[in-house]
């Protein structure tokens, strides 16, 4: 994303999880707020991808979800093969996907957010 406060926001949260700060009401106060700026710069793709983010977080009070393995464009697996489910919170995958919302200029970037929506949906 673009938008100055969203970069501030995300920063924010990703700050706090280095200290060791997981606190779920806080990240999905912080990530309504980047949702509100996505759906104002109409990008749907991550408006939709914060939404499950944030209820996730609410509905498990944890980040359960692991970072997509890498896929190439034309690969035809199923969202099973590439994504797997944590047991536990999983803040390096929360850390990633929260990366990937600061530079969606990269094609790679976008395909991942769509494989954690995809996770979220699975989950």
């Amino acid at each position: 994303m673009e938008n100055k406060n969203a970069i501030k926001l995300i920063e924010k949260i990703q700050k706090n999880l280095l200290q060791n700060k997981f606190n779920v009401s806080e990240i999905v106060e912080d990530l309504k707020k980047v949702r509100e700026i996505s759906m104002q710069e109409n990008i749907p793709t991550v408006t939709k991808s914060l939404r499950l983010a944030y209820e996730h977080l609410e509905k498990n009070k944890a980040f359960l979800i692991s970072i997509p393995a890498d896929i190439e464009e034309n690969e035809t697996d199923s969202i099973e093969d590439i994504s797997k489910f944590s047991d536990s919170n999983d803040i390096e995958s929360l850390e990633y996907y929260l990366s990937l919302l600061t530079d969606l200029g990269k094609k790679n970037n976008i395909l991942d957010i769509k494989a954690y929506n995809e996770a979220f949906l699975a989950f």
